[in-house]
């Protein structure tokens, strides 16, 4: 089935948006306070849209609860991995590993056996990785690698445990939203060490506000517009589509934030989105 240019038009915009709001996590002082405020508008947008939507069945609400302990997880795991690292090195490591990672979590603990495309695809991703963990010497570097392959693995976990839970949700739009709701307000506390009143002060609120509700925007308007392309093409095609974001993250960061990523760098990135694709259509 060929992807209806709407659709297309739709996940790119998608991709686009998720890339947007890395490179604004990794663009402010502070990383941290950064990502807990993008995490606290999200939930925000998440909590006024609730309303208008049916109430997830209740064998999602586990899953759920599972989910907002991984986000957690995965939105300090960004700030840490931003605080060290740049895009160019961190972004398509998290991107493109996930994938992998859910592929062998699902041949591991469902039974799906992955073809030679898939397998292609894993060891392409895994070539992309070793060549991006190379270091170059930069400090914290090594480091950074580790949070952002750290985090593929939670992309992973939470993958295979929203595909459950939004199946038995009956309503996968408010799933998503709640994915973004419950997690708020503690990731944000853990994130600024219970400190939140830190967030306010008069010298960085302004910044931060219009960093969070863009960065909130983003990752919600991101997830629903490929959620909304799912209804309209194969989730493989769309999935594969989506690895566009690692290159639009990597051309924001060159034109934002002025990172100039090398030829290896360059290199490992497009053997992880090609393999990224080659798995999700595999």
């Amino acid at each position: 089935m060929i992807i209806p240019p709407v659709a297309t038009a739709a996940v790119l915009g998608g991709a686009g948006l998720h890339a947007a709001w890395n490179v604004g996590i990794r663009g402010g002082a502070d990383r941290r306070a950064s990502t807990a405020a993008l995490v606290l508008a999200a939930g925000l947008i998440g909590a006024v849209l609730l309303p208008f939507l049916p109430v997830p069945a209740a064998g999602a609400w586990p899953h759920l609860a599972v989910s907002a302990v991984l986000h957690i997880l995965y939105f300090n795991l960004i700030a840490e991995a931003y605080s060290l690292g740049t895009v160019s090195l961190a972004y398509p490591v998290m991107r493109g590993a996930a994938p992998a990672l859910t592929a062998v979590i699902a041949a591991l603990g469902f039974g799906e056996r992955l073809g030679a495309a898939g397998w292609a695809g894993l060891l392409l991703i895994s070539l992309g990785v070793c060549l991006q963990a190379r270091r170059s010497g930069a400090h914290g570097e090594a480091r950074a690698l580790r949070f952002a392959l750290a985090n593929a693995l939670i992309v992973a976990l939470y993958t295979v445990n929203d595909g459950l839970g939004t199946r038995l949700s009956h309503t996968p739009v408010a799933y998503s939203l709640w994915t973004f709701v419950l997690p708020a307000l503690p990731t944000a506390l853990v994130l600024m060490r219970g400190r939140l009143d830190r967030l306010f002060s008069a010298d960085r609120i302004g910044s931060l506000t219009r960093r969070g509700l863009g960065g909130g925007c983003c990752s919600v308007g991101s997830y629903t517009l490929a959620l909304w392309a799912m209804t309209l093409a194969p989730i493989g095609a769309i999935a594969a589509l989506r690895e566009t974001s690692m290159l639009f993250g990597v051309l924001f960061a060159w034109w934002f934030l002025a990172e100039r990523p090398t030829r290896r760098r360059v290199l490992a990135l497009s053997i992880i989105a090609l393999g990224a694709m080659i798995l999700d259509i595999a």
